[in-house]
């Protein structure tokens, strides 16, 4: 009897004991409307060769910023402790592959780099100590260049680090409460053109050895080759692109790659497998859109930083370097071509190279180490040709996962169930289908429903059954910041090879009413004093929420959708500090960087609507140049354009829009578009519809060439009969315009 009794008590204490052991993943239910879980996915600490040498972040490494991240205190270069304003729910170092983690070990008497390459361990320990900057310039320039310091890259050096990062990322990872991945950056620069990727891996036990570098291939397609062979040898993974921006117009390419070879149907799907998403803010400026690319979008101009990499010099198209116009673009390449290579959803993250990460206004410490370590230099410096007034607070990477596990948040990622944020903790929810009702949201249970009758962010409409889609939006404010101003859902849509989009306000706060001809709705007000660097929360709203069903829908034409969340106006950090320091708010002249006050936003993954191949067949097809010559049509030479055009004021009719625009070429290169439709346009207005309103242009090799928003523009004109037809480059050889008079 005394046997039972103890191994009853025996039985009972090891199922008390295996209680308080289990995991919290393994406690808490899952929640299958899944949670909103905010984390960072981009990061460099000191195990980062920038970071270190260049930025001179030489105190703290990836356990600082998982510490950092669950909230606790941690020293940051200058000597301070910095403290995150709020604990994150994931995130991951980003060390950059290349060198990786070269500069701790040359602090290491034990360590490869010393025992193999002692003269160049004392080089760059000298440079650290001396012109640190110069010392990261020369290692850096042995990457770019293709001549890699083989001392540095050889398995020996970075196989040990590697493993410790895994190690790292085990050790901090808390099921259910804090969750971390094995991660790192491939850091691919040819011709200064930001073409980086974070690898994220899913399970840290099914890694490879050694990560793949730039220093193996600064070829995305062989990075993707690359994570195609790890997903056949059991290693899932999944790449992140960032900081399209500063690429140079290659990030998003429609006609050849980088490389000059040209982008096809493998390409796609080789990058819709491996890339499910796009980093959209960071510090170094978003990458959603720009004014000149979106001119009707008013809140288009918002941190727009065009800085290059390494110092260059040149132009950086805006073309090919933003998220929406490659939503957009990706629609016309599945019309024309029967494939989309960017249907990614969107996070958002650092980039600091300082360990620590600033998300909030109000808590800005800097993020790129001795340069921006202080509020003077915050103000008034800056490296490598990048002013620290244009850094802006951090995003962050929000996923809808079921728990805060591993594998609930990697498949979050991978289906593009994401949305982003500027720093702040707006939570936002899309739905997209064909059955939501008016009251949709008044059901208790309506995310169940959403779920059941619909697809979330990140997804795809089914087939269609009925005669527009319909989208549930909701979307709650950040306790700890400003009041929501409004919810917009941006479409985009393509037609014989041109793209469009617009913008619906479709939430808002008060009792504003939208224009009668515009629709939009005027702006929310502003309670910013500028001489005290403070707000009121007197106007907006805590929660803003709308089903709304797309006026304009053509079944027969690819869109997609995704909603964008504004906050009422705030405080810059820039603001802020510089009243502190007793100074005047800086501003850059322009309307896109360090402007007083910003309005934080949050951006969802889309929804893309794909017609099926009877919906294609409602829509007229356009008149392809392949079609044009074999009806005779012949493209006109140089001195057949200037004859043309020059001097002259012709009438062009977009036949995809029915516009009619009237174009003075003049005879010194200027071009100026006087008519729309038979008004006098408005300037702001008219995009990218033809050329841009006001420009220069140049008659060269057959072609009239333009400039919009850094991208060449190349507009051929063809004969065919007495009529004149033309066809602009990016429109995927359609044939688009016919020239209606000349005068």
């Amino acid at each position: 009897m005394k046997t039972r009794r103890r191994d009853a008590t025996a039985l009972l204490l090891g199922a008390a004991l295996s209680g308080l052991m289990l995991s919290p993943a393994l406690a808490q239910q899952k929640n299958p409307e899944r949670n909103a879980y905010f984390g960072e996915q981009h990061v460099h600490t000191s195990w980062s060769l920038d970071a270190s040498l260049a930025f001179g972040d030489t105190v703290a490494g990836p356990e600082d910023f998982y510490r950092y991240a669950q909230g606790q205190p941690i020293t940051k270069v200058g000597g301070y402790k910095v403290k995150i304003t709020k604990p994150l729910d994931w995130g991951a170092t980003t060390e950059h592959a290349e060198y990786l983690g070269v500069y701790p070990q040359v602090l290491d008497p034990n360590s490869p780099v010393r025992k193999h390459a002692p003269f160049l361990s004392e080089a760059i320990k000298a440079g650290a100590g001396g012109d640190a900057m110069l010392a990261y310039k020369l290692l850096s320039v042995t990457i770019v260049k293709g001549h890699p310091i083989k001392e540095l890259k050889g398995p020996e050096v970075l196989a040990p680090v590697w493993k410790r990062l895994v190690e790292i990322a085990d050790k901090y990872y808390q099921p259910g409460k804090f969750t971390t991945f094995a991660a790192y950056e491939w850091t691919s620069t040819p011709n200064a053109a930001n073409l980086h990727r974070n690898i994220f891996f899913k399970d840290t036990k099914k890694v490879p050895d050694l990560p793949f570098s730039a220093i193996d291939s600064s070829d995305p397609t062989d990075l993707w080759t690359w994570m195609d062979g790890q997903r056949k040898a059991g290693n899932e993974l999944l790449a992140i692109s960032h900081n399209s921006n500063l690429s140079l117009g290659l990030m998003f390419p429609t006609e050849v790659d980088h490389k000059g070879r040209p982008i096809d149907r493998a390409w796609a799907d080789s990058r819709l497998r491996n890339e499910p998403l796009a980093e959209l803010k960071q510090v170094k400026g978003q990458s959603e859109t720009t004014p000149e690319l979106s001119p009707t979008d008013e809140f288009a101009a918002y941190e727009v930083v065009r800085w290059v990499l390494l110092g260059y010099k040149g132009a950086a198209p805006d073309y090919g370097s933003y998220i929406r116009q490659a939503y957009k673009d990706g629609l016309a390449m599945e019309g024309a071509r029967g494939y989309n290579p960017y249907k990614f959803g969107v996070v958002s993250g650092s980039d600091s190279h300082s360990t620590a990460v600033p998300y909030r206004q109000k808590n800005f410490f800097g993020v790129h180490g001795t340069v921006d370590d202080t509020p003077e230099k915050r103000q008034n410096g800056g490296a490598l040709g990048l002013n620290n007034l244009w850094i802006t607070p951090a995003g962050l990477s929000v996923v809808w996962a079921e728990e805060n596990t591993r594998e609930a948040i990697f498949a979050a990622m991978q289906r593009r169930e994401t949305f982003s944020t500027s720093g702040v903790r707006i939570k936002v929810r899309l739905f997209g289908g064909w059955e939501f009702g008016p009251d949709a949201l008044k059901q208790k249970d309506w995310v169940k429903t959403a779920y059941a009758k619909g697809v979330s962010m990140g997804g795809e409409l089914p087939v269609a059954k009925a005669k527009a889609p319909s989208f549930v939006v909701w979307a709650v404010k950040d306790p700890d910041s400003g009041n929501l101003d409004r919810i917009q859902i941006v479409k985009g849509w393509s037609k014989n090879g041109q793209s469009f989009e617009k913008i619906y306000d479709v939430a808002w706060s008060g009792t504003r009413k939208p224009d009668p001809a515009s629709g939009k709705v005027p702006a929310v007000g502003n309670t910013v004093n500028l001489a005290t660097a403070t707000y009121k929360n007197t106007i907006g709203a805590v929660e803003l929420k709308t089903v709304w069903t797309d006026p304009d829908f053509d079944p027969g034409l690819d869109a997609f959708y995704y909603a964008r969340v504004l906050e009422i106006p705030t405080p810059r950090w820039s603001t802020i500090q510089a009243v502190k320091m007793g100074r005047v708010p800086p501003t850059i002249p322009g309307p896109s960087i360090a402007t007083a006050t910003i309005q934080e936003r949050a951006w969802t993954s889309p929804i893309w609507y794909t017609p099926s191949a009877e919906a294609r067949k409602t829509v007229t097809p356009g008149v392809t140049v392949t079609e044009l010559k074999q009806k005779g049509a012949v493209a006109l030479g140089d001195a057949e354009l200037k004859q043309l055009i020059v001097g002259k004021t012709v009438t062009v009719r977009n036949t995809v829009t029915g516009q009619r625009f009237e174009i003075l070429y003049g005879v010194d290169g200027r071009r100026l578009i006087t008519a729309m439709n038979g008004k006098t346009p408005e300037l702001d207005v008219m995009g990218d519809l033809l050329h841009g309103p006001q420009a220069q242009y140049e008659i060269r090799d057959g072609h009239l060439v333009t400039e919009v928003a850094g991208a060449e523009f190349d507009v051929t004109v063809y004969k065919l009969g007495d009529r004149y037809v033309a066809s602009r480059s990016r429109e995927f050889s359609y044939a688009n315009y016919e020239i209606e008079e000349v005068k």
